[in-house]
């Protein structure tokens, strides 16, 4: 699997950037977007302006500290944001580069035009040839070729792209390598596969999550909460005979509220999308991320998904006493013109295992296409009809040859070859049944043991096929999945998916074909391969670039990872909100209320050190853990019981005891050096 490399979080191409969006998303029309820190930005123009009026009391070099650790607390906040935003706009940057400039050569009667690729429409055909970039995403519709992906996909080797089938989409920026195939174009400039990508990983049509707006709601309810309890404080204090400051009790709320995950909130969702990205799978919404970490069953396509997609010719399989030799001969003459990947694969097969150096039909031949009516191939030379096809279609075609002790026996051969897993054809010359060519799915390496690893992370295997029982029942038992549909049509595909999440199941979907394509909508994460149609890959709410089925496991794993990493912080918000309020409420208030000096157990100094300490620490914290945000807290299978406690001992209690230490040790250092 192909992984894009990750960028270091702290080099200068990365930082420097990033600060200058920093100070750039402090406009109120970005920071509205975050509650939690517009309000720390309206406190800190609040204190700003008390600063300039000076008759609060308090002494400027005081009102000045307080004033730069507010903003600065704003920065840290919008400075995590736009660093998350940097990887994903420097690999914006590369894939602009690959579409830059391409030039389209678009079919015009006999010959072609050259024009931008800017310039074309929805229906537009091109030619593409050898050496040749693709111009736009769109549908081969004649030829086949090999074309270099290494520009979306990381990786080197090429793929095919035909036409017909499930391999015929192809992608703006990727390049033929051999031959020539002409494109017929399915997106308008600017909607291109590339142009979402672009958009994406910028963060640009980032939308928050349903798990990130109630967790915005919860802080907002808490920033209010606090507001309530400020606000009564001056009234407390003027029943004691004492007042307290506006700048103190502006600075005091802005250390309680949780300004920690509200400012990394941001960073974690666009840090998930980005970590999903160097996987070479494109989200197309942060819901998606999210929803691939509670998944339960996940339903794969077979051809294409869990198998290579191509059938290959394994065996010949003669009956009725006819000489292997003959069989092999017989299917090369009727393969020769087939350029199906199985037609090409029985004259491999036969020249490889019979020597036979057949390379071109006899003198006068006629071929016999494949038609869906018929089902049936071949050629016609003159002096004999040499017939490839379906079984059943060739007994039909040759009526005469049902009743003959070789039908009994293709039909045996036929059974056994279902029954491995594989797809027979039968091949006759003149009526005369002559055997079966036996196609085998070959299943992706590896792919037992990557299912493996989903049953262990609770995950069901469902495989989804249009072949027969026991076709599908052998795929299943090789390729290692729980369970299988055989004879699956797409409304089959739906009807099973609504069944699992009417029983309150999240279903997964993984495909490739145009009919998948209602399946992957309906799927909660629809994972489309990148090798497969248009359709598809439009349906999906993610495109694995690698077309890889068993990237799901990473997909979920990740989709954990950021669910864990927003638990966790907010679990550490909410503990350091808590231990923050009862570190300096009583140095506060002590002078006001001697009894609370039993509760200063920290022995802060006084309320201007003990409050200027907590605002030190609240703005500090936020840069200590951006790298733990942006990397994301370690995945570990585990149930939700194991991970509540792990989470309140790690991140709970080191949400308590952070402040009392930090809190601390600032108090020292401002004590000693005398800001307060």
């Amino acid at each position: 699997m192909a992984r894009t490399p990750q960028k270091s979080l702290f080099t200068a191409d990365l930082i420097v950037p990033a600060i200058g969006d920093a100070f750039r998303k402090l406009d109120p029309r970005e920071l509205i977007r975050n509650p939690v820190m517009f309000t720390t930005a309206v406190v800190a123009v609040l204190l700003t302006v008390l600063l300039i009026a000076g008759h609060d009391g308090l002494a400027a070099g005081f009102k000045i500290q307080l004033v730069l650790w507010l903003w600065l607390t704003v920065l840290f906040g919008t400075f995590a944001e736009a660093l998350a935003e940097g990887r994903g706009k420097a690999q914006a940057a590369s894939l602009r580069a690959t579409k830059a400039d391409l030039i389209a050569k678009r079919l015009r009667g006999d010959g072609f035009e050259e024009v931008p690729a800017s310039a074309l429409r929805v229906g537009d055909v091109v030619l593409v040839e050898t050496g040749d970039l693709i111009p736009s995403d769109g549908e081969v519709v004649a030829g086949v070729a090999s074309v270099n992906e290494a520009a979306i996909t990381g990786e080197s080797a090429p793929v095919i792209r035909e036409a017909g089938g499930d391999r015929s989409a192809v992608t703006a920026g990727t390049r033929v390598i051999s031959d020539r195939i002409q494109v017929r174009v399915t997106v308008n400039p600017g909607q291109g596969f590339l142009d979402r990508m672009i958009a994406l990983v910028e963060g640009a049509e980032r939308q928050k999550t349903p798990n990130e707006i109630a967790l915005t709601i919860l802080l907002v309810g808490l920033t209010i909460i606090f507001l309530i309890a400020v606000g009564t404080i001056p009234s407390f204090a003027s029943y004691a005979g004492g007042s307290i400051p506006i700048s103190m009790l502006a600075a005091l709320f802005i250390t309680l509220i949780p300004t920690t995950i509200a400012a990394l909130l941001s960073a974690i969702g666009i840090a998930g999308m980005d970590r999903l990205v160097r996987f070479n799978v494109l989200a197309k919404s942060g819901r998606a991320v999210e929803a691939a970490g509670d998944i339960d069953v996940l339903l794969l396509d077979k051809t294409g998904t869990i198998t290579i997609g191509d059938r290959q010719a394994t065996e010949f399989r003669p009956v009725g006493g006819t000489d292997v030799g003959e069989l092999a001969e017989a299917a090369l003459l009727a393969s020769l013109a087939d350029e199906t990947p199985e037609g090409r694969s029985i004259v491999v097969l036969a020249r490889e295992q019979f020597g036979l150096d057949t390379s071109a039909l006899p003198e006068g031949a006629q071929v016999i296409p494949f038609t869906a009516q018929t089902r049936i191939s071949g050629v016609d030379t003159g002096g004999r009809v040499i017939q490839k096809g379906a079984v059943q279609a060739i007994l039909k075609a040759n009526p005469g040859a049902g009743a003959t002790t070789a039908a009994t026996e293709l039909r045996r051969i036929t059974d056994e070859i279902a029954r491995a897993g594989g797809t027979p054809l039968a091949v006759a010359v003149d009526g005369r049944l002559l055997g079966a060519i036996f196609l085998k799915d070959i299943v992706k390496a590896g792919i037992r043991e990557r299912f493996g690893e989903l049953r262990a992370m609770g995950i069901r295997t469902v495989m989804i096929t249009g072949d027969n029982p026991l076709t599908a029942a052998s795929i299943a038992a090789e390729a290692g999945v729980d369970d299988f549909l055989a004879e699956a049509t797409p409304e089959d595909k739906l009807e099973l998916i609504r069944k699992e999440q009417q029983g309150g199941r999240l279903v997964a979907m993984c495909g490739d074909g145009t009919n998948d394509a209602p399946a992957l909508a309906q799927a909660d994460v629809g994972v489309a391969m990148n090798t497969g149609t248009q359709a598809a890959r439009e349906a999906g709410n993610m495109v694995d670039l690698d077309s890889d089925p068993t990237k799901l496991i990473e997909v979920v794993g990740l989709g954990k990872q950021l669910l864990m990493t927003r638990g966790a912080l907010t679990t550490f918000s909410v503990a350091n909100d808590v231990a923050k309020y009862f570190a300096i409420i009583p140095a506060m208030f002590v002078a006001l209320y001697p009894g609370l000096g039993v509760l200063n157990v920290m022995g802060l100094s006084g309320p201007e050190s003990a409050i200027l300490s907590a605002i030190v620490f609240n703005a500090l914290i936020i840069p200590l853990l951006v790298p733990l945000a942006l990397k994301g807290v370690a995945y570990r299978p585990m149930g939700a019981g194991p991970l509540l406690a792990r989470n309140l001992a790690v991140y709970g209690l080191g949400g308590l005891v952070a402040p009392f230490i930090g809190i601390k040790l600032i108090d020292l250092a401002v004590t000693g050096l005398g800001l307060a």
